[in-house]
């Protein structure tokens, strides 16, 4: 029983609409799922992780739920929402999730078949039940940056991290977590927007320092390709990873938090 989900997002500013491009190319089958919306909306925040019912609503009404196999895709490969995607479903406990490798690029330069009409999901039971350790509060990484109880992952650009560059969310500040480490989600990618193999992405972590037996928080820009981070991690074995669900689009923007510029300070 196997259900298809178009993740597919893009920055605000985009003059892409992925909504119009769902509609007029997809998997046939597949739903539409907008994590602009479905979101906690009662924050600035961008699309942090919605109330349990208001998750649990929305997925019954794609007709995702107990019973179904989901798999989630985005038209640019791996790198737009499907892995944000995958891990909200995880975090609110489902457990039977995928991602589309290579994404509908993919899938339409194998000649596979899309369509242009709209689905007619039917209703399935969801109830939610979050995980709360897959995800972490911006209290929870304060507290880590003394602690050091978890390594901090950022997947952002190398510039970026190291804060030689604006951030594209206004008003945030440079530079990164302090302690953080830097895996930039593209290492992890083929040309073709598919994952490396396994023994590559475990070369690309433990190159940046990371200790892939110890406990891991990941980071990015808005909790988006963070979740790039903890589906590679997924493919080494690793489904304990948590999402710093604010990412920088919080600790950017408050200036009571510590902010730390230049490279990643490996550990001998």
């Amino acid at each position: 029983d196997v259900h298809v989900v178009d993740a597919t997002w893009v920055m605000k500013g985009s003059p892409r609409n992925p909504r119009a491009e769902y509609e007029a190319c997809h998997i046939p089958g597949a739903v539409f799922f907008d994590i602009d919306e479905i979101a906690d909306t009662s924050t600035s925040l961008p699309h942090m992780l919605p109330p349990p019912e208001k998750f649990s609503s929305r997925a019954r009404s794609l007709g995702l739920g107990a019973g179904t196999r989901i798999v989630i895709y985005d038209a640019d490969g791996v790198s737009s929402a499907a892995c944000r995607v995958w891990w909200m479903f995880r975090a609110f406990g489902h457990k039977d999730v995928a991602v589309l490798d290579g994404g509908l690029a993919k899938w339409k330069a194998e000649g596979r078949p899309v369509s242009d009409l709209p689905p007619v999901p039917r209703q399935r039971h969801f109830s939610s039940h979050t995980n709360h350790f897959l995800v972490r509060d911006t209290d929870q990484v304060l507290a880590n940056i003394d602690s050091r109880r978890e390594q901090v992952v950022d997947a952002r650009a190398t510039e970026r991290f190291e804060g030689t560059v604006d951030e594209p969310w206004p008003n945030r500040r440079r530079g990164h977590i302090p302690g953080a480490l830097s895996v930039p989600f593209k290492w992890l990618l083929d040309d073709n927007q598919c994952f490396l193999p396994a023994e590559h992405i475990k070369a690309k972590f433990e190159t940046a320092g990371v200790d892939l037996h110890k406990p891991i928080t990941v980071s990015c820009g808005s909790g988006v390709t963070a979740c790039v981070l903890a589906m590679s991690l997924y493919l080494l074995g690793r489904e304990d990873v948590a999402v710093y669900d604010g990412s920088w689009a919080e600790w950017g923007l408050r200036d009571d938090l510590p902010v730390e510029l230049g490279s990643a300070k490996i550990a001998a």
